[in-house]
């Protein structure tokens, strides 16, 4: 088996560098990197850094950009880490794939800080990669939904199965 990671940018990738003056981030190194190496994986894995923006600066074209990745690789399973903010847009965009089995993932805390959320949120995205129809899946908050089964509660910034949609 042989998963895909996609690495857009958002949260996950953040770090906050020494700087003299106010508010500043960079996005780095592929978190996803980090993370496998802490725990030796026991599968094949490519690592294709496609973006290093943060969601709210992520464009249409760059959504078209990270379809063609998708479509365009062998694989048929995929990971893509993405900012939070605008990963339900890129889920829509990819919704038209339908030949792979695609999870967004992000961290609410950049994986460099020590009380982060991104191994978990990683984590749950490969084990569900395994085990999920083809189609498009958000993993976020120990939960796994299909993209569009998925909303983010704007009081908790949380990941929420969207019931309505559920009813339907």
């Amino acid at each position: 088996m042989k998963i895909v990671f996609i690495q857009t940018g958002g949260t996950i990738d953040k770090d906050y560098p020494q700087t003299q003056r106010g508010y500043a981030f960079e996005i780095g190194e592929p978190a996803v990197e980090r993370i496998l190496q802490k725990v030796h994986p026991n599968f094949d894995y490519k690592m294709i850094p496609l973006l290093k923006k943060d969601s709210q600066d992520i464009t249409e074209q760059d959504r078209q950009r990270i379809r063609e990745i998708c479509e365009s690789t062998a694989a048929d399973k995929i990971v893509i880490t993405h900012g939070t903010d605008t990963m339900l847009e890129t889920a829509k965009k990819l919704s038209e794939i339908k030949n792979k089995a695609i999870i967004l993932t992000g961290a609410m805390r950049p994986e460099r800080f020590t009380d982060s959320d991104a191994s978990f949120n990683v984590g749950t995205a490969i084990g569900a990669i395994n085990i999920i129809s083809k189609g498009v899946y958000v993993a976020m908050n120990g939960r796994v939904c299909p993209w569009n089964n998925v909303k983010r509660d704007e009081r908790t910034g949380q990941f929420v199965e969207n019931q309505s949609a559920r009813a339907k």
